[in-house]
């Protein structure tokens, strides 16, 4: 009963805490991997620490995802930094991983630099960077976020399940239930999902 109880008051809490985050910042929490959690473990870094954002090479380093050298004789190398803001090193970090497992366009990159010789840590490392330069972005930019809200109703409205829209565009029902639902941003595949069902 007490773990049915807890259960609750984290949904509600994340619940609330997710609609705080996606009005303080709806492009960071649109961006794929990115989840309330996460989010606001960046915020709370980058209000934190306004006057260090001054480029999105200072933000790594407070993320401690700027590269630190690590060559030895004709060995050419850099390492993951043990510095920075642990908490956002580890919001960083569980973005790289849901992409990696999740994002095509992250995976293909992945095999591309397995192929290449690099090893998990030196790839996880680039990831890590480059999600930190696209964070920083979205933190000191705005960035128009594709309205959503209108898909479900409109499939719902033509009598189309989950699982037909999914079999069309090749893809499993959790993908559109996600999408329809904001808690994943393809804004090129909502764009063609609106399409076809406007066609539909």
């Amino acid at each position: 009963m007490r773990v049915q109880s807890l259960t609750a008051e984290h949904d509600a809490l994340t619940a609330e805490l997710d609609v705080l985050v996606t009005r303080l910042n709806p492009g960071l929490r649109a961006a794929y991997g990115v989840g309330p959690d996460t989010a606001t473990q960046l915020l709370i870094t980058a209000g934190d620490n306004p006057a260090r954002l001054r480029t999105e090479a200072s933000f790594a380093a407070l993320c401690g995802v700027a590269p630190v050298p690590a060559s030895s004789g004709k060995t050419n190398r850099h390492r993951l930094s043990r510095g920075g803001d642990r908490a956002a090193n580890a919001a960083l970090h569980r973005i790289a991983l849901v992409r990696m497992r999740r994002d095509q366009r992250t995976r293909d990159y992945v095999a591309r630099q397995t192929d290449a010789g690099r090893t998990k840590k030196e790839i996880l490392r680039l990831l890590k960077r480059a999600i930190a330069r696209e964070v920083f972005r979205l933190l000191t930019t705005t960035v128009e976020v594709p309205e959503i809200a209108d898909l479900r109703s409109a499939r719902q409205a033509k009598n189309i399940t989950l699982t037909a829209a999914a079999n069309h565009f090749g893809v499993w029902p959790a993908v559109i239930s996600n999408i329809e639902r904001g808690l994943r941003r393809d804004d090129a595949f909502a764009s063609s999902y609106r399409e076809w069902l406007a066609a539909a």
